[in-house]
């Protein structure tokens, strides 16, 4: 079967819209690896480049910090062994992206 010049103009364009949609997301402070603890102070900040820190501290110690960049999805540092210093695994730090959202 051989398609039409119409059909396949407005297929690619109509596959293509739904292929952005799908991959909009909600970038909120949610995320099945990241727990905030309940009794966690939230100090916020905006950096001159437009990125947003959040830093969660419990008890002055700082345990998770939230960076929404200015472009791009949020990502999580963790502090998961309470020794006051964010995780690292071989030099690089774990960071946590929230990929999908519905």
């Amino acid at each position: 079967m051989r398609t039409t010049p119409i059909l396949s103009t407005l297929l690619l364009p109509l596959c293509l819209s739904l292929a952005g949609c799908a991959t909009m997301g909600d970038t909120g402070p949610a995320d099945a690896d990241v727990q905030i603890p309940a009794d966690a102070v939230a100090t916020t900040r905006n950096q001159p480049n437009g990125d947003v820190i959040t830093e969660y501290r419990v008890a002055g110690q700082l345990r998770i910090v939230r960076i929404q960049p200015a472009r791009g999805p949020a990502y999580f540092l963790q502090d998961r062994n309470g020794d006051g210093r964010l995780d690292d695994e071989k030099g690089t730090s774990q960071v946590y992206f929230k990929l999908f959202g519905w």
